[in-house]
């Protein structure tokens, strides 16, 4: 899909200057890596021939630029799939994500993610990448996304994501009774032999997540986490590298625990609790429209707030027998 040319006359202002670095000027409400990706599929013309980005400009030019979509984003179809909307509006939209929703189309999930619904949602968020969706939650994450509605706001919390300046805050239950709160710095990368896992890496990307207790029960703990950077699977690692992982994490948890003594109903639903539970209760960052801190909290989903029930229960019923 793309729309008719754009074309500028470049004068002496500009010579000199690398060819990405006048797009990145002349266009700054596209990422730079779209416009680099644009100039690589020869949708820059420089007096009409392609170019490469490190082409210096002589500052007599015509540039000529066509905006057109990636072609995956072309053959995602909009589907009439419900979203549950918390705020919206000319700008932004957020979401609260429930469980088992992907939220890009890949490999073994081309239909029913969250990208098709907000296509369905709002044809205009064809025009922007990955239909405005700036973060991503894993499949069985629940929580708070937020989208953009135009491509600068796309631009600015893209840039704020990467500046580390979007507050993004989750709840989870985990394994083992915690004494503290506290972080972890440690880099993530691809696991070196299952490729769908990610791992503990010196060679990784730098990964920070601080966590800190809010409840503790007999042996599983309730904290909430803030990422302070993004890295795929973060906090299922990093929980796992303190031997307190997420409870129900199919991926990172090992062996189901279950508190000696405890009652039939807890020990079911602890064993039949089959994502983790991982909620991203808490988004803040700056609008880009009006400039101004926003945040935007969802509660617990439904079976955490029962899993949490549960173990209130069981240790108070500890108490009281011992």
């Amino acid at each position: 899909m793309s729309e008719s040319p754009i074309i500028k006359q470049l004068t002496e202002e500009y010579a000199g200057k690398r060819l990405d670095v006048v797009l990145a000027t002349l266009f700054p409400e596209y990422s730079r890596s779209r416009l680099k990706l644009w100039i690589e599929q020869g949708q820059v013309l420089v007096n009409g021939k392609t170019a490469k980005p490190k082409y210096k400009i002589a500052g007599d030019e015509e540039l000529q630029l066509s905006v057109q979509t990636i072609e995956s984003e072309e053959t995602c179809a909009a589907e009439d799939i419900p979203l549950d909307i918390i705020y919206q509006d000319e700008s932004i939209i957020v979401i609260n994500k429930a469980a088992d929703f992907v939220v890009h189309p890949a490999a073994g999930h081309y239909s029913g993610t969250v990208l098709n619904a907000l296509l369905h949602y709002d044809a205009s968020l064809a025009a922007i990448p990955r239909a405005g969706i700036v973060h991503r939650l894993d499949k069985d994450t629940t929580g708070l996304m937020v989208v953009a509605r135009n491509l600068s706001s796309h631009k600015y919390l893209v840039d704020q994501i990467q500046k580390h300046e979007v507050i993004r805050e989750y709840q989870a239950i985990v394994f083992g009774v915690m004494t503290g709160g506290g972080m972890v710095d440690q880099p993530i990368g691809r696991h070196p032999r299952d490729r769908i896992k990610m791992a503990i890496r010196e060679n990784g990307r730098e990964a920070i997540t601080h966590y800190r207790l809010l409840q503790r029960f007999r042996e599983h703990s309730h904290i909430k986490v803030q990422l302070e950077t993004g890295r795929t699977h973060q906090i299922r690692v990093h929980m796992s590298y303190l031997r307190h992982p997420i409870i129900g994490d199919p991926v990172y948890a090992g062996r189901n625990r279950v508190p000696a003594g405890a009652r039939a109903e807890l020990v079911e639903y602890l064993q039949s609790f089959k994502r983790q539970a991982l909620h991203a209760w808490r988004l803040t960052f700056i609008h880009p429209e009006s400039g101004e801190e926003v945040s935007f909290e969802a509660p617990l989903p439904d079976d955490m707030q029962h899993l949490l029930a549960l173990l209130q229960a069981d240790l108070l019923a500890h108490e009281a027998a011992g």
